[in-house]
């Protein structure tokens, strides 16, 4: 072997990943859990809340709002954009689906820019496997395309991908953006205008989209590759490139957009639950990472870069470090995954039997598993058996049923089908496919996410969704009517807003005011004494609970009426 060059592929094991079979994967990956569902606790129905604010004119473009509120996760871009599908699309299809169509273009976007950077990444010089003393090796563009499909069905096979990504927040234009600017710098020796154009875009887009800060990062980075790197060494697009992160910064400083939240662990517990969070976050490709960097650990000696290792960790470095610096961990860390996927598969040319076989049985073992487990709980939910599954569901989400519902049972039932003919393929012998290792983790995060979105999406719609308290608050208070709202967060605002299509207004306790008959008050902000001077003007309280959360409870009033004398 060689010492700076540890892969050896032969022409066999550079075949292609069907293009029908990897865009089916990709598309069904994406839509599942966009389609047919509510809008979810938290961060999908808060941002969910400002588009439809938005679409609806009852906000301004520039500063969104609900009543007053700002969004927690800023990025203008996002917000425009969901607002814009409502508007265009909202008469033929939900606002909760239309204002998800941007971010599967995103997603779609994401999937596209990983496949483009490996490809790009595997075409420079010293990530070619050796050369054979009679022939046969590997072809250039043929081992770049297999190493391409590879890294798709790594980015697909990453645990911590399937909900964040299909949360309509910035984080997903963000992961979009991130990818973009990945591919810029992987194409940059053989494609230097289209390098440019992804690049500035995708600064521009990060910029707009919340992450000012990384945008910088990634723009300094960019500008400093173009001056020093000998593959990419260019006068002129480091000029222009300088030119658009100027332009950049302006616009940043311009509309405010710099608000960087920092918030590290604070102490031991917490940096734990930080690293297992990356731990399971990232798997399986960080352990593949860890391996392609140790494997190829020989060409780091060289005196030259090394493009196909160097570039991928270092956007992954920053994806990283941008999760440890921020509030919301779990979501900007999605930003990582493209660039560990890239760097993952090139661990793969290096790999030998008993450390593929090892992948595949742990693989085989887990998501089997998995998808047992969600068919068991379905059918315990449709049928009361097996009776300890069916009472868990029952003392998890009080008041909940379920009824058979034949299309989502196919589909389930059609992937888990395609499951296991795919273990029938992978445990077949002759399978030289570099990319045959990463179909089983891709195929089994994919079969449990559809599982999930098809079998359990009503439970997770019950358990997950403000529909089952608006519905209880409903049978009290008429939809349309003039609600006054007080304590409440901003998601609940939308969910008022949307499935009970009330006419909210904030109540302001210092004054008297007569609009609406109602009021709905989060029960945490009960005791406030600004609220006390006006309950003499409201009675009959009534309490609702969200069925599948004891801490999140609203109190309903209703105006007094007062007979004349």
């Amino acid at each position: 072997m060689n010492q700076t060059n540890p892969a050896i592929v032969s022409q066999q094991a550079v075949q292609q990943l069907p293009r029908w079979l990897l865009f089916i994967l990709c598309g069904i990956y994406i839509l599942a859990g966009f389609i047919g569902r509510e809008p979810w606790k938290a961060v999908d129905i808060n941002a969910f809340g400002f588009m439809l604010n938005l679409a609806t004119g009852q906000t301004d473009w520039l500063r969104p709002e609900i009543l007053g509120q700002a969004p927690e996760v800023d990025g203008l871009i996002p917000y425009n954009a969901g607002a814009l599908f409502i508007y265009l699309f909202g008469q033929w299809l939900t606002p909760a689906l239309a204002s998800r169509l941007p971010f599967m273009l995103m997603m779609t976007l994401a999937f596209t820019c990983t496949w483009y950077a490996v490809y790009y990444l595997a075409r420079s010089p010293q990530a070619q496997p050796i050369a054979f003393a009679f022939g046969g090796e590997a072809k250039p563009k043929d081992y770049a395309r297999a190493l391409a499909d590879a890294s798709v069905l790594a980015f697909v096979s990453c645990l911590g991908l399937a909900q964040p990504s299909h949360e309509i927040t910035p984080m997903v234009f963000q992961l979009g953006f991130f990818a973009m600017a990945f591919s810029g710098a992987c194409m940059m020796p053989f494609r230097p205008i289209r390098s440019f154009a992804a690049s500035s875009i995708a600064i521009i887009g990060l910029s707009l989209s919340g992450a000012p800060t990384i945008a910088c990062v990634i723009g300094l980075w960019t500008w400093v590759t173009t001056r020093l790197d000998r593959e990419v060494r260019s006068k002129t697009t480091s000029t222009w490139f300088l030119i658009v992160l100027a332009f950049t910064v302006a616009c940043i400083f311009s509309l405010d957009l710099f608000r960087w939240r920092i918030a590290t662990p604070d102490n031991l517990i917490s940096l734990r639950n930080w690293f297992r969070l990356l731990i399971w976050f990232t798997w399986p490709v960080w352990p593949l990472c860890v391996l392609a960097l140790w494997r190829w650990r020989s060409a780091w000696n060289l005196k030259q870069v090394v493009r196909h290792l160097q570039v991928p960790l270092m956007f992954s470095l920053i994806g990283i470090v941008s999760a440890w610096l921020t509030w919301s961990t779990d979501r900007t860390l999605i930003l990582a995954l493209p660039c560990m996927s890239a760097l993952a598969v090139f661990a793969l040319p290096t790999l030998n039997r008993s450390v593929l076989a090892l992948i595949d049985w742990f693989t085989l073992l887990f998501f089997s598993s998995c998808a047992f487990v969600i068919w068991v709980v379905w059918l315990a939910a449709v049928t009361d058996w097996p009776a300890q599954p069916a009472a868990n569901v029952a003392r998890l989400l009080p008041g909940f049923q379920t009824q058979f519902d034949g299309i989502t049972f196919l589909i389930a039932l059609m992937w888990t089908i395609c499951w296991i003919g795919l273990v029938h393929w992978r445990v077949g012998r002759h399978r030289y496919a570099i990319w045959k290792s990463l179909a089983l983790p891709a195929g089994g995060a994919a079969l449990c996410w559809v599982l999930l979105t098809t079998l359990w999406l009503p439970l997770l719609d019950f358990a997950r969704s403000y529909k089952p308290l608006i519905s209880n608050v409903s049978r009290v208070v008429p939809n349309d009517a003039c609600v006054y709202v007080y304590g409440l967060s901003s998601g609940q605002l939308a969910g008022f807003q949307y499935h009970g299509a009330y006419q909210l207004l904030v109540l302001n306790p210092k004054e008297k005011q007569t609009s609406c008959d109602w009021l709905i008050v989060d029960a945490d902000a009960l005791s406030q004494a600004a609220l006390r001077n006006q309950m003499d003007d409201w009675s009959m309280p009534q309490k609702f609970r969200r069925p599948s959360d004891d801490n999140e409870d609203v109190i309903v009033f209703q105006r007094k009426i007062y007979k004349s004398e």
